[in-house]
């Protein structure tokens, strides 16, 4: 136990460190400086550890919170910048490899797509919504070419900006860009029309406070479908600074079941959580709509299906 809270003192004084010279940065438009930097951070984030972030002490707590809010705010502009290069081609999609965490939202994806079939069977969406999608949508491009190529994707962000930049890298594939909307709007300003998705996913971006995105989810089971799947994106251990760590109880008080819990142990950075929005059964108990698998949640070191290459 010494040796764990030697490690996890050790670590937190690094992640600090890191911190400080983020915070002194006057930009974090990607530049080398930015890049070396986040960079060391997600190295020093990523290797498994003993960290339990919810049992940080008040300061550590506090830049852990900062610090989310810095990554979250180099994430936005790191893909606005390459949105924006990726734009100039006549076929943006054909470039999206250029994009420096291009696998990283490969796997991602797959590995999503991958816990809704094992888990939510006999799933063929029709529509989907991704709230969070951003100025570079790289999950629902994914998604929508590879893995759910007979779905409608509405994909919302609260920047019109950010809009108008991914708009531009469908253009020119005629199918995809007949399949995916991008509208501008905040997720609480979202009703009736959460109740016509067969799957939502909640990026992992959106509420960066625990209580924040406590609201977020409540605010999906109200409003969304009996049946409907959730795929929120969370974090573990000490990628739990660099991200928000979503407690799969709130999920569960947000009026869902909880299907799955995947913690990857590789590059891809974020946690997996799949639900499904509980359904009333007339009669004051909750039931789904469907019949789902009633094991435990899957606390992953389950393999996913091999992961397959994205033509678009």
């Amino acid at each position: 136990m010494e040796a764990q809270n030697h490690e996890v003192a050790a670590l937190v004084e690094k992640i600090s460190g890191l911190h400080a010279a983020i915070a002194k940065l006057p930009s974090l438009s990607p530049s080398p400086a930015v890049d070396a930097l986040f960079t060391a951070l997600v190295a020093a984030c990523v290797p498994a550890s003993p960290v339990d972030v919810s049992r940080l002490g008040p300061g550590a707590r506090k830049m852990r919170e900062e610090l989310i809010r810095l990554c979250s705010d180099a994430e936005g502009q790191l893909e606005a910048h390459h949105a924006d290069a990726l734009a100039a081609f006549d076929n943006p999609l054909d470039h999206l490899h250029r994009f420096p965490y291009y696998r990283n939202y490969i796997d991602l994806s797959h590995l999503e797509n991958d816990l809704l079939a094992r888990h939510v069977p006999g799933l063929a969406p029709a529509r989907v919504a991704f709230v969070g999608s951003g100025p570079l949508p790289f999950s629902s491009l994914v998604l929508a070419a590879r893995h759910l190529p007979g779905a409608l994707f509405d994909n919302y962000d609260r920047c019109a900006a950010a809009n108008e930049r991914a708009r531009k890298l469908v253009r020119a594939d005629a199918g995809l860009s007949a399949r995916m909307s991008f509208r501008t709007a905040d997720v609480a300003d979202l009703t009736e029309e959460l109740a016509e998705y067969d799957v939502v996913f909640l990026a992992a971006l959106v509420g960066v406070a625990a209580e924040d995105k406590a609201r977020v989810v409540a605010h999906l089971g109200r409003h969304m479908a009996p049946g409907a799947a959730l795929v929120v994106r969370s974090a573990h251990g000490a990628r739990g600074f660099l991200y928000p760590v979503v407690d799969p109880e709130d999920i569960g008080r947000g009026g869902f079941d909880v299907l799955a819990v995947y913690h990857p142990d590789d590059e891809v950075i974020n946690s997996v959580i799949v639900a499904r929005k509980v359904a009333d059964d007339g009669h004051g108990s909750k039931c789904c709509k469907t019949e789902a698998r009633a094991a435990a949640p899957l606390q992953a070191r389950e393999e996913p299906a091999a992961r397959e290459e994205v033509s678009f």
